[in-house]
């Protein structure tokens, strides 16, 4: 049988390619220096982030007088990336891409110390214009976030520049750097703590003046009807957004991906951060220490942005520069044969990763999807109104329900759960995994309960409903190939709301096969889906339409 979802979700490559080379992207940044090391999988293509290195270093920290790079911090910066070198060695990388972005190009001394780090450790780093940063970063948000042909911002506010972006997953529509960053604005406007009134405004009026031009590139590439959707990356926006959900949850989310800080959030936290010291921004729960001396500055770049954008909220995107650095290496080396065709569906890649990475049977967990979508189409409108949204978190769940084989068969479906919520899903937020991991607990054993801790993660109405309505979906899906052959083709429902009667019609592969395990396993697996749709469920054998193999 032809794998009908993956081959819908994107046509893949079939060749063998036993090659799964490993790299290192590190990024010099203003505030911080950054790796990352990733495994290239050619077949998806795709890449597993298997290392993240940080090191705040502080190139932004120049001489005020000459503009130069310190002496210290360049001793910094390269015993850092000795350290970065070391790691990439023991988890056998073989290429490590360097870039560096505003700190090091704006000193008169910087190609002096890119030339000393290849002398003392034999590495090149390639030094990058703002729009070449600008490419690289939105390289790096569409590998980690769906566009779906829709127009998005890109706003990453490093320590030095800031770079906003204007793309729909085809190539970029607008990339610009400015030259204002959360190290350089602190370095260079703010000498109070608690900063001063007077201070303050012009933080806020600097940046105001200095993003005006690239505001208006991006809004004038903009068509008429087109709405965009603000994406968010860097520390600074991490920060926030972590500082914030840590306050309002009492928790940390295990992803940032796909949250949201409302401009409304923002402005209650500027206004919080310039009433306080150093000391009393260290002291918030969720703030890294050396964050809080810049956070200010950061949270200001991003206000006035908005302003500026007239948007009204933000959405996170962990994926940026670095991995951006990776991808544009995938388009290099022939990986990759197109940034569109890489966008086609992050999603859906994703799944398929973790599917693979599980050993999950492809076939099976593919004919399972079929079924579930095909009970949920015929049953829109008619059961229940659920859109595409809820439609593609069942199919994701679909091909991932049985990933918990790959710990045990026993309690697998739980198993399930916790790997599903804890993996990359890349393209999916917070809630989303959630619901996602508690579709595959729930495709066997107990219903969903209001006693387990996975169900009362779900933190909305919304969200247990769809997990109690999708579930009893998924669990006649799960039925319909218990045998995991391909027993049954097709499945064809009838509601009839004046007997609450709902009607399967089943189509077999095999004129001489009676399905009978897929019409016990449904018998079995039915009291869900009767108990949430309040109907009773009948299935019917259509025995003389069976197609013969």
């Amino acid at each position: 049988m032809v794998n009908l979802v993956s081959a819908s979700w994107e046509s893949l490559p079939t060749q063998t390619v036993k090659q799964h080379p490993i790299i290192a992207a590190i990024d010099l940044g203003t505030n911080s220096l950054h790796m990352v090391i990733v495994r290239i999988e050619p077949i998806l293509p795709s890449f597993t982030i298997i290392a993240r290195e940080k090191e705040t270093v502080r190139l932004g920290d120049r001489d005020l007088d000459t503009g130069n790079l310190k002496a210290e911090v360049m001793k910094r910066a390269i015993a850092t990336l000795r350290r970065f070198q070391e790691i990439a060695q023991t988890l056998n990388a073989e290429t490590i891409i360097a870039v560096a972005t505003s700190a090091v190009r704006e000193s008169p001394n910087g190609k002096d110390f890119l030339q000393r780090v290849e002398d003392e450790l034999g590495l090149s780093v390639d030094l990058i214009s703002g729009q070449e940063e600008a490419r690289r970063i939105y390289l790096g948000v569409l590998s980690g976030m769906e566009f779906n042909n829709q127009p998005h911002i890109i706003i990453d506010i490093g320590g030095g520049s800031t770079e906003l972006i204007l793309g729909d997953s085809h190539e970029a529509r607008t990339l610009t750097s400015t030259k204002v960053g959360a190290v350089r604005l602190t370095s260079e406007l703010i000498t109070t703590d608690p900063i001063s009134n007077a201070e303050f405004q012009y933080l806020q009026a600097y940046p105001r003046a200095m993003l005006e031009r690239s505001v208006e590139e991006v809004l004038a590439n903009l068509k008429v009807d087109e709405i965009p959707r603000l994406v968010g990356t860097s520390g600074t926006i991490e920060t926030l957004v972590m500082i914030q959900a840590r306050e309002k949850q009492s928790s940390v989310p295990s992803t940032l991906n796909g949250y949201e800080l409302s401009l409304k959030d923002l402005r209650e936290w500027v206004n919080r951060l310039r009433k306080m010291s150093h000391s009393e921004r260290t002291a918030i729960p969720g703030m890294p220490e050396k964050r809080s001396e810049v956070i200010l500055a950061g949270a200001v770049i991003l206000q006035e942005a908005m302003n500026l954008l007239g948007v009204e909220s933000i959405t996170v995107c962990e994926r940026s520069l670095r991995e951006g650095v990776i991808v544009d290496w995938m388009l290099a080396h022939g990986f990759i044969e197109n940034r569109l065709r890489y966008q086609g569906s992050v999603r859906h890649r994703s799944v398929l990763k973790i599917a693979n990475k599980y050993h999950v049977n492809l076939e099976h967990s593919d004919r399972v999807a079929v079924f579930a979508l095909s009970i949920f189409d015929q049953t829109k409108g008619t059961l229940h109104n659920w859109g595409a949204e809820e439609r593609q978190l069942l199919q994701a769940a679909a091909i991932l329900h049985n990933c918990g084989h790959y710990v045990s068969h026993s309690s697998h479906h739980k198993h399930s759960y916790y790997l599903i919520r804890n993996s990359e899903l890349l393209g999916y937020n917070e809630t989303e995994i959630e619901i996602i991991a508690n579709l595959a607990r729930y495709h066997r054993k107990s219903n969903p309960k209001k006693k387990h801790e996975n169900y009362r993660n779900l933190v909305s109405k919304t969200a247990r409903q769809i997990v109690n309505q999708l579930s009893a979906i998924l669990r006649l899906a799960v039925a319909l190939d218990r045998r995991q052959i391909g027993a049954i083709t097709r499945v064809q429902c009838e509601h009839l709301s004046e007997k609450q009667e709902f009607k399967l019609r089943l189509f077999p592969s095999r004129a001489d096969d009676d399905c009978a395990l897929e019409i016990w396993s449904l018998d079995y697996k039915k009291v869900l889906f009767e108990a949430e749709f309040g109907v009773k469920l009948m299935a019917n054998l259509e025995m003389n339409t069976a197609v013969l193999n």
